[in-house]
């Protein structure tokens, strides 16, 4: 089949968006079968003593405005710290029960945990990553409320996620933090895009000087912010207020929720050099932070066991200082 110059350069910003889009989603699913011996910490089955699930709870009108919110087996205590974590699924996919285990294991230290589904990407709903990051700031409050009716008051809150869930979490801790229904006193994500600048993603191509590079990135990152960007703003400081909407780094300021963060060296689903505007900005604003990249890793993180465990260990850590427990009175 003959492809004329026009044609192929939309064939060229159709490859970069799909691929994309299928490479992020194709990340989450060797992340998810790699399981090392350690990680049986961390993945926890409910029972009566760990708690109870109530599913399915709806917060909107669209069919998939729901969030699965898991309670403490102990309901006496006087208050109590919300964890929210958001599944990955490269904007297109996945589902509140594929962190199921991780939600159980949060549930198991004491907290509320939430796992909230948002508005996938399809061909014809034309959804984005700042349509979901508004799901999920619409669905805090009920989260909230549900866990009060049930008899668990929340006085502050954690929100967490990995790959795409990552992004969407850095947004509502960076930039909703402050309309929050209760404080945000940590945030947690893994291999999460945090900026959309065509120089940091030449794993796309987008980085060259042409004008097809340039047209595949604006179609990108068009696709992701979910409104048109003109070619001839990328690279601008025009450019930059426009996609600031879901760059997660430049919200990020002295007030910012101290962070644990994990970035793939290798990784060519993210683009690994998006992570150095995250740690620079945390690290200009005096941030509590901890930043672990994995050298021999790409987008599942499966490649650096060690360090991944540490990242794990230092999440426990930074739940334990800014989200403890109320201990049982002796």
């Amino acid at each position: 089949m003959k492809i004329t110059k026009k044609k192929g350069k939309g064939m060229f910003r159709l490859i970069c968006v799909l691929t994309f889009i299928v490479s992020l989603g194709m990340g989450v699913i060797s992340k998810v079968a790699v399981k090392p011996s350690w990680a049986k910490k961390y993945s926890v089955q409910m029972n009566d003593k760990t708690g109870k699930i109530y599913k399915d709870i709806s917060y909107g009108d669209a069919q998939s405005n729901k969030f699965d919110l898991y309670v403490p087996a102990d309901g006496s205590k006087k208050s109590y710290g919300l964890v929210v974590y958001l599944h990955a699924g490269g904007f297109t996919q996945g589902d509140k029960a594929d962190d199921a285990a991780m939600l159980s294991w949060l549930c198991s230290k004491g907290y509320v945990a939430a796992g909230i589904n948002y508005t996938l990407r399809t061909g014809e709903n034309n959804r984005s990553v700042y349509s979901q990051s508004m799901e999920i700031k619409e669905a805090m409050p009920k989260v909230v409320e549900e866990a009060k009716r049930l008899g668990y008051h929340i006085d502050k809150m954690a929100i967490a996620g990995g790959s795409a869930g990552g992004t969407l979490a850095m947004l509502y801790a960076y930039r909703d933090g402050e309309d929050s229904p209760v404080p945000v006193k940590m945030m947690f994500e893994a291999v999460g895009p945090c900026s959309f600048y065509r120089s940091d993603w030449g794993v796309y191509g987008l980085d060259r000087n042409t004008k097809e590079s340039k047209k595949a990135a604006a179609g990108l990152f068009s696709v992701m912010l979910g409104s048109e960007i003109d070619e001839a703003i990328l690279d601008t400081a025009e450019y930059d207020e426009q996609i600031k909407p879901i760059s997660a780094f430049m919200w990020i300021d002295e007030t910012s929720a101290p962070s644990v963060i994990a970035y793939g060296a290798l990784d060519r689903v993210c683009p690994f050099k998006t992570a150095a505007h995250l740690v620079n900005a945390l690290e200009e604003n005096g941030v509590d932070f901890q930043y672990f990249e994995m050298p021999h890793s790409g987008h599942g993180l499966q490649n650096d066991n060690k360090m991944y465990e540490q990242y794990m260990n230092a999440v426990e850590e930074y739940l334990d200082k800014y989200m403890p427990v109320e201990k049982q009175p002796e």
